[in-house]
C-alpha cells in the first residue's frame, strides 16, 4: 500500500539493480558451480546412496501391524483376485476354456442381475435432488418419505452430517418396524444406532468390549464355520478366539453341549465375554429353532455373555417348515428376569433381503441392556467416525418403512415377493444337483443365500495341495479344488478352509443369487468339474459318511 502511494505521489520510482538477483543465483542453487549444492531430497538420496539401493521405507511388512497381517477375508482373498485378472484377459480377448467368469463367491445381488426396488430408488433420489420433488413423475408416498428425512437432516440436505447415531425420524421408523416384526415387543429408538452396513456396528461393538491381557484377555465365541468377518476382526483386535462347531450331520444345528465345552476349555487361558450368533447362517444356510435360541440365551444368562445376534438374513428363509425368530422377541418371551438383564446387540442391513442393496452400505443395531455410562462411551467411539453415509440411511429407511397397502406404490412393491420365490426355488435347485454328484454332500440351503457343501477330495489332491504349499504360503486342499474349478470352468466360489470347518473336511461356498438359467449351467458345469477331478485324482468311488438325516432324506423322497 506505502508503495502505491509512492508511485501515486508522482515519486521516481527507487533504482533497479544492474542485474536481477535470482538468475546469478539459480545455476549454484542448480548444482552448476562449485561452491554451492543443491539439496532436494531426490538429488540428495541418489548422489549420497549406494548406488542401486533406495533409502529404507519405514513401513515395510517387518514394521506393518502384525495383527493387520494376521487378518484374512476369505470372500475377496487370493481366488477372487485371480478372477478379476481372468475377467481383464477376457476383456483383452485372451483365449480361455470358458466365455465369463461367474462370480458365485459373494452374496451382491445386483452384481448377480438383480433389478433394483423402484421405490427404494425414487426415494433415495428424492433426497439427494429435492427439485424433483416437483415431477409429476414420483408418486407421492416416495415424495413424503423424502421430505420427512429431508425435514430431519442439517439444512434439509442429504449432504450434511446426521448425529453419529443416525438421523433421528429413521431410528425411529426403525423402532416401530422392530415393534412390529417382533408382535409387540417394544422397542426404543434410544437403543437404535445406525451403521454402516452390519459390518461396521459388528466391529463397533467388538471394539467396546475386547480388553485385558494374558488370561483376562477377552475371548470372543464365534460359530464355525463362520463369516470371516468375525475371525478377522478379532485378529486385528488381539482378542482371542473360541470357536464352536456347529452340527453339519443335523443341517448345522447348534449345539449347547458343544457351546459348553468351547467355553470351558477357553476359560483356562482367557476371559470369554461375547457370544457371536449368524441367524440365518452364513455360510451355512441354516435357521435356528426357537427352542435353540432360548438354549443359547440361557447359556449367555447363565455365563454372563454380551450376546451379538447378526439377524441380516431375516428376510431370506426358504424351507416350509423353518421361521426367521429373532433373538430380542425369544429373550422377551423368556421372562424379565432374561429380557432385563441380558446384554444384547442385534444387527440389520440394506444389503440382503429382497433389496440387496450392498452398495449403499446401510445397516442398523440395537442394543440391549447396556450400562449408561459404557452407553456413553459407544456414541463417543461412533462420534469419531462422524456419522454413517446419510444416502445408506435413507435407505435403510426405506426397507423398514415401505409402502402400505392403502399407498400409491404397494402394488408394484408387491412385485418384490416373485424374487423371494425364485430365492426359494433356486436353494432346493442347488441342493438337488450337487446331492446328485458322487462326493458332495449338501445339506437344504433353509435360509441366507448360500449352500456351503462337503467335497470329497481325494489323498492324491491334498498331497499335491501340501507339496504346493511347502513351495510358497500354505494351500489348503479346498483351496487347490476351488482354484482348478476357476481355472478350467470360470465359476468362482470360496473355499471352505476361508470360513472354518472341522478338521479332515472340505467344503466351499457358492451363492444361490445367479439367474435359474444361469445357475443351471453353473451347477452343470460344476458338476463335470468335480467328476473330472476324482477321475485325474481317484481310480475309486468317493466316500463320505452317510448321517441318519441323509438317510432318513433318501427314505423320504422314494415313493410309496
Amino acid at each position: 500500500m506505502l508503495l502505491l502511494k509512492h508511485f501515486a505521489r508522482g515519486c521516481p520510482p527507487a533504482p533497479r539493480r544492474a542485474a536481477p538477483l535470482w538468475p546469478s543465483v539459480w545455476p549454484h542453487a542448480r548444482g552448476q558451480t562449485a561452491g554451492l549444492k543443491r539439496f532436494s531430497t531426490a538429488e540428495a538420496s541418489v548422489r549420497t546412496g549406494a548406488p542401486g539401493s533406495p533409502r529404507e521405507r519405514c513401513l515395510t511388512m517387518a514394521t506393518v501391524n502384525p495383527h493387520v497381517k494376521a487378518v484374512e477375508y476369505a470372500v475377496r482373498g487370493p481366488i477372487v483376485t485371480r478372477a478379476g485378472d481372468l475377467e481383464r484377459a477376457l476383456r483383452q480377448g485372451q483365449n480361455q476354456s470358458f466365455t465369463e467368469v461367474i462370480k458365485a463367491n459373494i452374496g451382491d445381488a445386483h452384481a448377480m442381475g438383480q433389478q433394483p426396488i423402484t421405490f427404494l430408488r425414487q426415494v433415495v433420489a428424492l433426497c439427494c435432488f429435492p427439485e424433483l420433488l416437483e415431477s409429476p413423475s414420483f408418486p407421492d408416498d416416495a415424495k413424503q418419505r423424502a421430505q420427512r428425512i429431508l425435514q430431519d437432516c442439517g439444512g434439509q440436505s442429504l449432504g450434511s452430517y446426521s448425529a453419529s447415531q443416525g438421523v433421528e425420524c429413521i431410528r425411529r421408523d426403525i423402532a416401530d418396524y422392530i415393534t412390529h416384526r417382533d408382535q409387540g415387543v417394544p422397542s426404543d429408538w434410544n437403543n437404535i444406532y445406525l451403521t454402516t452396513g452390519a459390518s461396521d456396528g459388528i466391529m463397533s461393538i467388538l471394539k467396546l468390549i475386547v480388553s485385558g491381557q494374558g488370561s483376562s484377555r477377552t475371548g470372543v465365541m464365534i460359530p464355525i464355520p463362520q463369516y470371516p468377518l468375525y475371525s478377522a476382526a478379532i485378529s486385528e483386535l488381539e482378542a482371542v478366539h473360541i470357536n464352536y462347531y456347529l452340527d453339519e450331520d443335523h443341517c448345522w444345528a447348534l449345539d449347547i453341549e458343544e457351546l459348553q465345552r468351547a467355553y470351558l476349555t477357553a476359560k483356562q487361558q482367557c476371559q470369554p465375554r461375547v457370544l457371536c450368533i449368524i441367524n440365518p447362517g452364513n455360510p451355512t444356510g441354516q435357521v435356528q429353532s426357537k427352542k435353540c435360541i432360548e438354549e443359547v440365551l440361557h447359556f449367555a444368562f447363565e455365563e454372563n455373555l454380551f450376546v451379538m445376534a447378526d439377524e441380516v438374513y431375516q428376510d431370506n428363509v426358504y424351507a416350509l417348515d423353518c421361521r426367521f425368530h429373532s433373538f430380542k422377541k425369544v429373550l422377551y418371551e423368556m421372562g424379565p428376569e432374561y429380557f432385563n438383564n441380558v446384554e444384547l446387540a442385534s444387527f440389520h442391513s440394506t444389503s440382503k433381503g429382497y433389496t440387496g442393496e450392498c452398495g449403499f452400505r446401510g445397516g442398523y443395531m440395537e442394543v440391549l441392556n447396556m450400562d449408561p455410562q459404557v452407553e456413553a462411551q459407544l456414541v463417543k467411539l461412533l462420534s469419531v467416525r462422524l456419522c454413517p453415509p446419510v444416502p445408506g440411511q435413507a435407505a435403510m429407511d426405506v426397507i423398514v418403512n415401505p409402502p402400505k397397502v392403502h399407498e400409491p406404490s404397494y402394488a408394484q412393491f408387491t412385485k418384490v415377493c416373485v424374487f423371494a420365490l425364485a430365492l426359494k426355488d433356486m436353494a432346493m435347485l442347488t441342493e438337488r444337483i450337487l446331492n446328485s454328484v458322487p462326493g458332495i454332500k449338501c445339506n437344504p440351503v433353509q435360509g441366507a443365500m448360500y449352500a456351503f457343501p462337503q467335497i470329497f477330495i481325494p489323498p492324491r489332491a491334498i498331497q499335491e495341495a501340501q507339496l504346493n504349499g511347502m513351495k510358497s504360503r500354505s494351500l489348503a486342499p479346498d483351496m487347490l479344488y476351488c482354484l482348478k474349478l476357476l481355472e478350467e470352468t470360470g465359476i468362482c466360489v470360496v473355499p471352505g478352509s476361508g470360513f472354518g470347518q472341522r478338521e479332515g473336511t472340505f467344503h466351499f461356498r457358492m451363492t444361490i443369487l445367479p439367474s435359474p438359467e444361469k445357475l443351471e449351467v453353473l451347477l452343470g458345469q460344476l458338476k463335470e468339474f468335480h467328476l473330472r477331478f476324482l477321475e485325474e485324482y481317484s481310480q475309486q468311488e468317493p466316500q463320505i459318511p452317510r448321517t441318519a438325516h441323509d438317510q432318513h432324506r433318501e427314505t423320504s423322497e422314494q415313493p410309496a
